[in-house]
């Protein structure tokens, strides 16, 4: 499998802070100067498709004329580099080491994305300290403002690295899978939002379905339970079709989006793309704490 040149470009983001107010958490996600959508992409379980789904929105939306910037958020694992044939010489665990800053590491993926890489094989990554996890939140909430849509690629399964990435997100992404081991690990992530964390709406992904609705029945399935166990409200975000021109991509390190325009799984993330640009961006910060900071301070 071929890698690109170590040599990619490092992006470098302008900060625009607030100029009436040092302080954070003093105003209001709404009123701050990017106005950046931030939506993390999760997973109860490995294997549903999830880096994809984000790489490929993320190019779906630069398609509409969006600023994007992704964040690889499975600090032990991270794998979108390798999907996008990226090779970086710097990542998150040099931020987390205090070696480099967050625009340090900033490179750029298809259609002008800007990534965040993680790192891949530190397993002490998987278990951030307060201290760590401040201050990269800290460094990304000086990012943000520079684009339109921030999405957090977070890890599978419900470690504290994952739940403090998906509580700062402005909206949660919940990606399954038709299998039953998915549509039980996605009910378990919502519990734990919801009964720990406090967090009252989830959005559904239906990846890998033969048709349209094979998505929706998963989602009434889920909705169910959800909706006599948990006080949580599911709203259904929509699907993608399997698609045998997802894999082909894959092995080329390259997104179906970008490979393959017109084929089924394309239009789907186009449509979906399109679709959450229509909807209305929930009013956050929660509190009206600073974008990032609201989960740890409250620890």
């Amino acid at each position: 499998m071929g890698m690109k040149d170590p040599s990619n470009k490092v992006i470098s983001l302008s900060h625009r802070r607030d100029q009436k107010s040092g302080t954070p958490g003093s105003r209001s996600r709404n009123k701050r100067g990017g106005n950046a959508r931030v939506i993390a992409i999760t997973s109860g379980k490995g294997g549903v498709g999830k880096t994809s789904i984000v790489a490929n929105l993320g190019y779906a939306f630069r398609k509409l004329g969006k600023k994007v910037l992704i964040l690889d958020a499975d600090l032990g694992l991270g794998n979108l580099d390798v999907l996008l044939g990226l090779a970086p010489r710097f990542n998150l665990s040099h931020v987390i080491m205090e070696e480099k800053s967050i625009e340090d590491i900033l490179i750029e993926g298809p259609g002008e994305m800007k990534i965040l890489p993680a790192s891949s094989g530190i397993q002490e990554l998987t278990n951030l300290t307060r201290k760590q996890k401040f201050n990269i939140l800290t460094q990304l909430d000086q990012l943000i403002d520079s684009v339109d849509v921030f999405f957090i690629d977070t890890a599978a399964g419900i470690s504290s690295n994952v739940m403090d990435f998906n509580v700062t997100a402005q909206e949660i992404v919940v990606v399954v899978s038709p299998e039953p081991t998915s549509i039980t690990d996605a009910y378990a992530l919502m519990k734990v939002l919801s009964l720990k964390y406090s967090e009252k709406v989830c959005k559904l992904l239906v990846n890998m379905v033969s048709r349209p609705e094979e998505g929706r029945e998963v989602f009434r399935q889920l909705h169910l339970v959800t909706d006599r166990f948990l006080d949580i409200q599911i709203e259904y975000l929509g699907c993608i079709l399997n698609d045998e021109n997802v894999p082909k991509g894959i092995k080329n390190q390259k997104i179906v989006s970008q490979l393959y325009p017109d084929t089924h799984a394309s239009r789907c993330f186009r449509d979906l793309a399109r679709k959450i640009s229509a909807m209305p961006p929930l009013n956050c910060p929660k509190d009206g704490s600073n974008l990032f900071l609201r989960h740890l301070g409250g620890e």
